[in-house]
């Protein structure tokens, strides 16, 4: 049996799936009002100001590894192929 916290979730979310079916420029609403009523969701808001952003970055690896890279799953590819 669903606890309190997830029947709020899901009244939540119902409300919101029925605002977007009934505002959504696509089903013939305002755009304004669709874009003015849309409360940002709870993972695409800006986090909040004490957690820190964190930022990942890659080394471009050189060419002779990126060729073997592109060798190997060239291979792979070749002798695993999805549909046979």
């Amino acid at each position: 049996m669903p606890g309190p916290s997830t029947t709020r979730s899901a009244d939540r979310k119902a409300a919101r799936r029925a605002f977007i079916r009934a505002h959504h420029p696509d089903a013939g609403g305002d755009p304004a009002v669709f874009s003015a009523g849309l409360p940002p969701r709870g993972d695409a808001a800006t986090p909040p100001a004490h957690q820190a952003v964190v930022v990942t970055a890659f080394r471009r690896r050189s060419l002779p590894v990126q060729f073997g890279r592109l060798l190997r799953r060239w291979w792979w590819r070749r002798h695993h192929p999805r549909v046979r």
